[in-house]
C-alpha cells in the first residue's frame, strides 16, 4: 500500500480553502502553534490536545555499549530527551 505525504504547505492551502484568511495569516499561524508546542517540549511540558493526541519529552537512558550503525563502532550515549506522541482515544478510533 503506497503512503501519500502531506506538506505543510498542502495544510496552509486546505486551512485558506475552509477559513476567510489569507495564505500569510494562516502559515503564521500554523508556524506559531509548532513554535508554541516546540517552546512547551522544550520547557518539558506535557501538551495535550483532546480528541487529539498527546506531545511530551521522553528520557532515554544513556548506554555505554551502542554501536554506531553506519560505521560499527562502539560508542556511549548520553542521556537525552525524545519527543514523543502519543494518539488520543477519538484519534486511534478514527484511524482503526
Amino acid at each position: 500500500m503506497e503512503r501519500s505525504k502531506l506538506t505543510k504547505a498542502e495544510i496552509v492551502e486546505k486551512l485558506h480553502g475552509n477559513l476567510d484568511l489569507n495564505r500569510d495569516d494562516v502559515r503564521q499561524i500554523l508556524d506559531s502553534f509548532f513554535d508554541e508546542i516546540k517552546k512547551a517540549l522544550k520547557e518539558n511540558q506535557v501538551i495535550e490536545l483532546r480528541g487529539f493526541g498527546t506531545f511530551e519529552v521522553k528520557v532515554r537512558k544513556g548506554k555505554e555499549k551502542a554501536r554506531n550503525p553506519k560505521t560499527g563502532d562502539i560508542v556511549s550515549v548520553d542521556e537525552h530527551g525524545v519527543a514523543v506522541f502519543r494518539p488520543g482515544k477519538e484519534l486511534k478510533e478514527m484511524v482503526w
